[in-house]
């Protein structure tokens, strides 16, 4: 994977892509809120070889900072877009992880059929009809709520609450100590900010591309599942509820997460780049 860098007014933001574009599908990995790129880092393990790949630190993540907080889920979106035209990305598959799932949301609903799969790992629905108001609520002040509890009890519930595995723990707490306490509350905070701030818009979030929905079923992280559940009732959307799994499924239980992919890209058969 080659490094590279899209600069923007507010900040550069650092993403990798794969040394030699091959003849296959792109598949693009969007991390978690505060997560970084070394979130996938056993699926590109596995992926890079066999298809193009695509991972980024999103804005004001990991390297990509520093980064100003102003910035909306939509232009995030955007900022995708500008540097899948740089690196000629056409038809790519989705595949987000929590907040990576919201990204892969609004960039669909920006940028209708120009997709060929979303595949959601612990994520949810963006659709206003799946939340209620003090749920919105209570994400626009995660980052007071965050600030209230001690950095170490901090560090110790985001690892315990996102993962159930020793290297998925390990990864998420070298993550979580990489920022200052008062950066990841702010950073936390703001990402909750502008996912209730998209669902308050009533944008219709429509998926018109197949969907493939993968969940811990030791998933902690707020109501992910019971989300996840009503997404597969209500649109259809297989799900594969993923054993000995908490929320950075993907980490926990790598080659299963990286067997379900390769079945959902053969699923969807001959992609047009």
């Amino acid at each position: 994977m080659i490094e590279k860098a899209y600069s923007t007014p507010d900040g550069n933001i650092r993403y990798w892509v794969s040394q030699f574009h091959i003849q296959k599908p792109w598949l693009v990995f969007l991390p978690g809120l505060t997560a970084d790129h070394h979130l996938f880092d056993r699926q590109i393990a596995f992926f890079e070889n066999k298809f193009c790949c695509f991972v980024w630190d999103a804005p004001a993540h990991g390297l990509s900072r520093p980064f100003s907080l102003t910035f909306s889920l939509a232009d995030t979106a955007r900022y995708l877009q500008c540097i899948f035209e740089k690196e000629t990305i056409h038809m790519p598959i989705l595949i987000g992880q929590s907040m990576g799932g919201y990204i892969a949301q609004m960039y669909m609903d920006l940028y209708p059929g120009s997709v060929s799969g979303f595949l959601s790992i612990d994520s949810c629905p963006l659709q206003r009809r799946y939340f209620s108001g003090w749920e919105l609520a209570l994400l626009k002040h995660a980052e007071w709520m965050y600030l209230g509890i001690p950095w170490k009890m901090l560090v110790r519930w985001g690892v315990n609450g996102t993962s159930v595995t020793e290297y998925g723990r390990a990864l998420m707490k070298q993550t979580m100590e990489s920022y200052e306490r008062k950066e990841y509350c702010a950073l936390a905070g703001h990402g909750y900010r502008i996912v209730a701030k998209a669902i308050e818009s009533g944008r219709d979030f429509i998926i018109t591309c197949p969907v493939l929905l993968l969940c811990g079923e030791k998933d902690a992280a707020g109501s992910a599942k019971s989300y996840n559940r009503k997404w597969n009732q209500k649109e259809g959307y297989p799900i594969v509820w993923l054993a000995n799994a908490g929320h950075n499924s993907n980490t926990d239980v790598p080659d299963e997460v990286n067997r379900h992919i390769l079945a959902f890209i053969d699923s969807i058969g001959p992609i047009k780049r």
